[in-house]
């Protein structure tokens, strides 16, 4: 389905993958930690596998949801993540932003009411969030905390439809995974997905998503169009 955009009067956001930059090198890190255990994982692309890992670490939830989307996972994948974050020395502290996006946000903020929908908890949301001082963009943040369910439940798309005013059918979910478009598209909203996260054009398509962009910087020349 296309994008209508002239039905659109709110934004919410993921975060991973969307606003916040997935961080090649922590994957490349992870790929390279991977190799010792490459039998564990026949016929899968280790560099795949490490990105999906850097998603269990900085947003667990979203990656628990996903599992079923990982041929060929094995229980023993679990005790890795632990493992692997821990031997990357990563201070969770210091976050990458994608490239444009602040500029983008503060330009969208002018005439759209948005919201943050993320499946991350509430402190690493926010210390995001601060770092590069995007909150005043928002009039509502949901975290992983903020409703019962998370992504992909609509719970928490829904709940930002509310604080916004805004019906769900007149909101836009923008995210990087599956997760994102089948939180909006159980919500009611259209749905646009980056590809400058975790997820791969395929599967957002497979999962309705009404557009693909290759990041999300480009949001700002699709909704200038109406």
């Amino acid at each position: 389905m296309p994008l209508h955009v002239s039905r659109i009067q709110a934004l919410c956001f993921d975060v991973d993958g969307t606003l916040s930059d997935t961080d090649d090198v922590m994957t490349a890190r992870f790929a390279k930690l991977l190799r010792p255990f490459g039998f564990l994982f026949p016929g899968q692309d280790l560099e795949h596998l490490a990105r999906r890992l850097v998603m269990a670490s900085e947003a667990p939830a979203n990656f628990l949801i996903g599992i079923p989307d990982l041929i060929g996972m094995d229980d023993e994948i679990f005790a890795l993540v632990d493992w692997l974050a821990r031997k990357s020395h990563r201070n969770p502290r210091h976050y990458q932003i994608i490239p444009d996006v602040r500029q983008t946000l503060a330009a969208l903020s002018q005439r759209y009411p948005m919201a943050v929908v993320s499946a991350r908890d509430t402190r690493t949301t926010m210390l995001f969030l601060e770092q590069f001082e995007l909150t005043p963009y928002f009039q509502c943040i949901a975290t992983a905390q903020t409703c019962k369910h998370t992504k992909p439940f609509p719970d928490p798309v829904l709940w930002a439809a509310e604080q916004l005013a805004v019906q769900p059918e007149n909101c836009l979910m923008i995210g990087d995974t599956t997760v994102d478009i089948r939180a909006g598209k159980t919500a009611g909203t259209q749905t646009v997905g980056v590809l400058c996260g975790f997820g791969e054009e395929l599967e957002l398509r497979q999962h309705g998503a009404d557009m693909i962009l290759t990041t999300t910087s480009e949001l700002m020349q699709v909704l200038e169009e109406d």
